[in-house]
């Protein structure tokens, strides 16, 4: 963001956008009609600090995906610091270095309604309520808060007045709702249709789309992992030697399924949960050099999903599992043996 933009309303918006998708250029024009910013830095996140990295572009790529999707808005300017910062992004390093040059009046960090909710969450997000407002956009089938209970508990604290669209909090600082109309998209979702080759005409733009194909992103994982009930064996492998509780597979080749092999396992803990799925990931990247096409569930790690596109592996919190059952919704599948450890 330019040295000279102290009097101007100026928003951040941050993520991997991996890949960028209609649903960020929707949040991003709305968002700047509604509140009349004068400008907004879209930053990519080097590695978001809340999630497990995921297979797809490099920096570089994501990079230009944003310049050949966003050229058209002139209020837009990307900026590189968390990506050249490296490491795990944090969003109060990023508000810190605009709030040097734009007043906390003027200045907006636009978040999703997920990551609102666990705001409180965040490093030093107290630090992000006084240099920053915060704008919350809701996607279609979200709901947002009717009263300040039902704000992240370390907000309520907070706040000052409460109605419907708008929060002022004692920090001077306010919070903003916006309620985002008509799109209907993620980028797990996005990655998902690339990779099965579905149409994505209506969740990238065509520069986007060009690049991405031009650039042979987000192809099918399955020329890199070979044979998936080996590879079903191998990840059941890791849960086992990683005491996961109660480690199942099954086959849904013969299945209504959305996947051709699944995992299901408990943690004795949402953190036992979050790293066995953690273990997964990794095993994986060691032994056959990929990432999984999305992972969600890691912040809270009461149910974890691992999606390698032919299997998807689902690590739950025990009570949680209980609660779900999912094994009675695979009953046409054939069990797959499993190891005791991972295979050598």
């Amino acid at each position: 963001m330019a040295q000279n933009t102290i009097d101007q309303r100026v928003g951040i918006f941050g993520g991997t956008f991996n890949p960028l998708h209609t649903g960020h250029i929707n949040a991003i024009t709305t968002v700047r009609s509604r509140l009349g910013l004068d400008a907004i830095g879209v930053v990519p996140a080097a590695q978001n600090p809340r999630k497990l990295p995921v297979e797809g572009p490099t920096n570089e790529q994501r990079l230009e995906m944003l310049r050949v999707g966003l050229a058209d808005f002139d209020f837009v300017e990307i900026d590189e610091q968390e990506i050249k910062r490296g490491g795990p992004s944090y969003s109060v390093d990023t508000v810190k270095d605009y709030a040097e040059r734009v007043k906390p009046d003027d200045l907006y960090l636009i978040v999703g309604l997920d990551q609102f909710e666990v705001f409180d969450t965040w490093k030093d997000y107290g630090k992000i309520l006084e240099l920053a407002n915060l704008v919350v956009c809701s996607r279609p089938g979200h709901q947002l808060p009717f009263s300040a209970d039902e704000l992240p508990e370390g907000l309520r604290k907070h706040v000052a007045a409460f109605d419907r669209s708008y929060v002022q909090l004692d920090t001077g600082r306010g919070i903003d709702f916006v309620r985002l109309q008509d799109v209907d998209v993620s980028a797990s979702e996005v990655r998902k249709r690339l990779r099965s080759g579905r149409g994505v005409d209506r969740h990238l733009t065509i520069p986007v789309e060009e690049y991405i194909r031009t650039q042979g992103l987000y192809g099918p994982l399955k020329e890199r992992i070979g044979d998936y009930e080996d590879f079903t064996r191998f990840c059941g492998g890791v849960l086992n030697g990683r005491k996961a509780v109660n480690v199942r597979a099954f086959d849904l080749r013969q299945a209504d399924a959305p996947a051709e092999f699944t995992l299901i396992a408990s943690g004795t803990s949402t953190r036992h949960a979050q790293s066995l799925a953690e273990s997964v990931a990794r095993e994986v990247k060691e032994e056959y050099g990929v990432l999984p096409q999305s992972v969600e569930g890691v912040g809270e790690g009461r149910w974890v999903l691992v999606d390698y596109g032919a299997l998807i592996v689902h690590v739950f919190y025990d009570y949680v599992r209980q609660e779900y059952r999912l094994e009675d919704l695979w009953k046409a599948g054939a069990p797959v043996d499993l190891p005791a450890e991972r295979p050598k």
